[in-house]
């Protein structure tokens, strides 16, 4: 199918949605222009690396054949095929390897292998000092969110929310396809069905967050989130319930609820059943009592997380969000790009 043909049958915007926002709550908090990453070209080279759990070389086959079909050279880490217990290589291999594409000036955007568990054994000996003279496009999602968190806490550089090696499964896929957009410097804009549980509303702000358990795990570090006047993106996998409730109001009570701009939920999936007791509960009606007080836009069902419409998110950037329970938007506010 033709590439262009398909996003537009996919991601259809309402002029509507975009321009009238009569009888919404509003919710508009002033951002500073911030300098996004260099956007990607034909011939740049995106580097995998896995700091998280291992890949296999074989897993890696399908997606650097999608990224040379995009016109990109490909450069495997020394942790693409290693394994150290349940990590891609030991804390050191997985650090050295990071850093080494980091720093590289021939890598022009960091892919991460998989998601699982062990980013936060290694981030705060990550050195940043040229990165952040030198930007690059960090992708991946789920473990990784430690990644998120530590450069927009320390760096304010924005980060992209997204497949990796393992998520990715065709080139005209929507998250594949979204994830083309963000490194083309394709401003994102969503457009989806709305639910009964949304409380409408409109907000201007930037926006932040990732997976659910690694914001909660990561609070009190040098990696916390700052969520005031931002638009705050969750999601989660494979958590009782109940587990999300306690995950909610840790944020809750720590004020992280109380001055944002916008709430977006993304998928929820793999809801484990809890055995210890009956929660009745459903995830919309965990998060809607930790926000009822508060005024804010609040959508569920975004599509982005552990799930196959995966959207790409250009994390630390303003957005515009509307809500309502027809439908809801999101609209990336373009940014100046970093000069050379």
């Amino acid at each position: 199918m033709n590439r262009k043909k398909f996003l537009q049958t996919l991601l259809p915007l309402s002029v509507g949605a975009m321009i009238s926002h009569r009888g919404f709550s509003r919710n508009t908090v002033p951002d500073f222009p911030v300098a996004l990453p260099p956007n990607l070209k034909a011939g740049d080279t995106i580097g995998i690396t896995c700091p998280a759990g291992f890949v296999t070389p074989e897993k890696i086959l399908n997606c650097a054949a999608i990224l040379k079909n995009w016109g990109f050279r490909v450069c495997y880490g020394n942790t693409v095929g290693k394994q150290w217990m349940r990590f891609g290589g030991t804390d050191r291999e997985r650090l050295e390897d990071f850093q080494t594409l980091l720093d590289d000036d021939n890598i022009h955007a960091v892919l991460f292998g998989k998601g699982g568990y062990g980013t936060m054994r290694i981030i705060d000996q990550v050195n940043w000092e040229k990165f952040r003279e030198k930007p690059k496009w960090l992708i991946g999602y789920s473990d990784l969110t430690t990644v998120h968190l530590h450069v927009q806490a320390n760096l304010g550089i924005p980060t992209l929310h997204g497949d990796m090696v393992t998520g990715m499964s065709g080139d005209y896929d929507r998250s594949s396809s979204t994830l083309f957009d963000a490194l083309h410097g394709i401003p994102l804009q969503y457009a989806f069905r709305g639910s009964a549980m949304n409380r409408p509303g409109f907000a201007t702000a930037t926006l932040v967050g990732g997976n659910l358990s690694m914001i909660a795990a990561c609070a009190g570090s040098k990696s916390d989130i700052n969520t005031a006047g931002k638009i705050l993106f969750i999601e989660e996998v494979s958590e009782y319930k109940y587990t999300i409730d306690r995950m909610l109001l840790n944020l809750k009570r720590s004020g992280k609820l109380d001055k944002l701009a916008g709430l977006i939920l993304g998928g929820f999936t793999a809801v484990k059943v809890d055995q210890e007791e009956t929660f009745q509960m459903s995830v919309e009606e965990i998060v809607y009592e930790k926000v009822r007080e508060y005024g804010y836009p609040v959508c569920f069902n975004f599509p982005a997380g552990h799930m196959k419409d995966n959207c790409a998110l250009k994390l630390g950037v303003p957005h515009e969000l509307t809500v309502n329970q027809k439908e809801v938007t999101l609209v990336e506010i373009p940014q100046p790009l970093v000069s050379g």
